[in-house]
């Protein structure tokens, strides 16, 4: 089970959303309303992500992990609310 750090926790603050570790195999995070409402599951469950880099490898390497991810993912992480644009802004 995917483990959420502090990191994403504050960025789903900033957002207005909470979140917790995905009831779905395939994702690592469960994104609900303040409400209670489900909005969407993120981030694929065999990759890394931003907080976990910098914790198992530093800040230098998740750095440069964060910016390719960005490079390889513009199209998907513009459109603000869609699953990209929350991966992005909460793993990322």
């Amino acid at each position: 089970m995917y483990t959420i750090l502090p990191y994403s926790f504050r960025q789903a603050k900033r957002l207005g959303v909470v979140i917790q570790p995905s009831h779905y195999k395939k994702y690592k995070i469960d994104i609900f309303t303040k409400e209670g409402e489900y909005i969407a599951s993120i981030g694929a469950s065999g990759f890394s992500d931003y907080p976990h880099y910098i914790q198992e490898r530093g800040q230098e390497y998740a750095d440069n992990r964060r910016r390719l991810y960005k490079i390889r993912h513009q199209k998907d992480r513009s459109k603000i609310g869609s699953r990209g644009w929350f991966s992005d802004n909460i793993l990322w």
